[in-house]
């Protein structure tokens, strides 16, 4: 076997294009290594070569999905490269889902093996962990040694077709695949050990993590509602007629704040869903379907309720990753609660 061919995938950034300016760079292919590639390059030595390097705007990428995805694969194809590296992306969260996406696609639609990087909270991280082989980074570029260590022997074992170990031995990140071995103690034996240690207060390694679920305590219900502000926060993606925010209509990576104060009726033709992934026509008719404005005002004026605050908060969640959302609701609800919001009614598709 000679060479691996590799293709590189990196956004407008690391190609040395520009920063959130050129964030709409339409997918183009250049010949040979660039960027992060460079030690990617020095890191295979003699068994691979990065034969090409497609970038693409993690803008133009994350508004377009669909069609960056198709046009950055035909760039891909041409090159009928036997591997396929993106990123690494570190904690940059549109160039994690592009990286991704890239990753994803590349495996599943070409049949090409195809490997990346970014840090566990990157929302591409969490995204795409359990469909392809994400190594874990640090938080920043200040990482990228550490990345392309990492990175490098394994996508040669992904290409090479190797067995691939363990997250701990390999350096990705978990994606919840059990496999079963042989060992010279029986499970209940191990199972005593465990909690021997943990009884003792020693380090011990589960052989079965179990998931980590946030649990929010409920706040004590409110007193009196006829004196309470009430807000809309929103998954199902409603905003302004032509979406000025431009949020994305799947894994999105932004929020957008809306002033209705004199709003009574969300009426067709000035507010709409940017909400992928289901049929939007009843939402655009009528988009109180999705957040409730015209029944909550209906209540003010009735003196149900004190009052709708003036704003509402709105983004999508079509496979948005848990850690964008909790990024957004952090942000939002504490200019919430400096504004005196009372409760929240949160709503989706």
């Amino acid at each position: 076997m000679g060479k691996i061919k590799v293709v590189h995938y990196i956004n407008q950034f690391y190609a040395g294009i520009g920063g959130e300016e050129m964030a709409d760079h339409r997918p183009e292919a250049r010949e040979g290594a660039m960027g992060p590639g460079l030690a990617i390059q020095a890191g295979f030595k003699d068994e691979a070569e990065i034969i090409a390097t497609v970038i693409c705007g993690d803008g133009y990428f994350g508004e377009n999905l669909e069609d960056a995805k198709k046009e950055v694969l035909e760039l891909i194809k041409q090159y009928n490269p036997d591997l396929v590296i993106a990123g690494p992306a570190f904690n940059a969260g549109r160039y994690g889902v592009a990286a991704g996406t890239v990753t994803e696609a590349v495996q599943n639609e070409l049949g090409i093996p195809a490997v990346t990087g970014m840090y566990i909270e990157n929302p591409g991280a969490d995204m795409f962990k359990k469909s392809v082989y994400v190594v874990s980074t640090r938080n920043s570029a200040a990482g990228m040694r550490d990345a392309v260590s990492k990175l490098v022997p394994l996508a040669l074992k992904v290409a090479k077709g190797e067995e691939i170990g363990s997250p701990e031995e390999e350096g990705y990140l978990e994606r919840g695949i059990r496999k079963n071995y042989f060992t010279d103690k029986r499970g209940s034996e191990r199972a005593v050990d465990m909690l021997v240690k943990k009884l003792a207060g020693e380090e011990f390694v589960t052989e079965f993590p179990m998931p980590n679920f946030d649990r929010v305590d409920p706040n004590p219900a409110i007193k009196d509602l006829s004196k309470a502000t009430i807000a809309i926060v929103t998954s199902g993606g409603i905003v302004p007629h032509g979406n000025p925010d431009h949020i994305e209509s799947s894994s999105a990576q932004k929020y957008g704040k809306y002033d209705i104060e004199g709003v009574d009726d969300l009426k067709e033709g000035e507010w709409e869903t940017a909400h992928g992934g289901h049929d939007p026509v009843y939402a655009n008719i009528d988009a109180d379907r999705v957040i409730p404005v015209d029944v909550l005002r209906e209540m003010e004026k009735e003196g149900k309720i004190g009052k709708l605050h003036r704003y509402y908060y709105s983004t999508v969640g079509n496979g948005t990753a848990v850690a964008s959302s909790k990024k957004f609701s952090e942000e939002f609800s504490a200019e919430m609660k400096r504004d005196g919001v009372d409760a929240v009614i949160l709503t989706s598709t």
